[in-house]
């Protein structure tokens, strides 16, 4: 892969909130960081194709205790067109769950589910992380 230069300009101040972000996250330099932003933008508008093919997690918290929340959350995932990869859950205290559901499918269709799966009555939050166009991550 061949690699190209190029000049950035920044307000110096914002540089130096800039690379103390790099210093925290680990980055080894401006240029990778800078790429992993250019990626993620990327990724993002690809997301906003309905039918791109997209992978996604979402990560619910939840009451297990909430009336038949537990079935439904199952049911809603075995319900859906979307390839659930996998399913993850663990137990944060005597009420209280975590669960990651990894799945594939199209764009807006992971979407749907994610928001289907955290707006469950009973779900204490709900968040989904999303990525399409992975055919352009390079």
């Amino acid at each position: 892969m061949a690699l190209e230069r190029f000049g950035v300009s920044m307000d110096s101040a914002l540089l130096a909130e800039f690379d103390s972000l790099l210093a925290r996250q680990g980055y080894p330099n401006r240029s990778e960081a800078i790429r992993d932003l250019v990626r993620r933008q990327l990724a993002s508008q690809a997301c906003a194709d309905e039918d791109e093919p997209a992978v996604g997690s979402v990560t619910i918290v939840y009451d297990h205790h909430h009336r038949e929340l537990t079935e439904r959350l199952v049911r809603a995932q075995h319900d859906t067109e979307a390839e659930i990869v996998c399913a993850t859950h663990v137990h944060l205290d005597h009420r209280n769950c975590l669960e990651v559901v990894v799945m594939r499918g199209a764009a807006g269709l992971v979407r749907d589910v994610g928001a289907r799966l955290a707006g469950m009555r009973g779900v204490k939050h709900g968040e989904l992380s999303l990525v399409a166009g992975l055919d352009r991550l390079v």
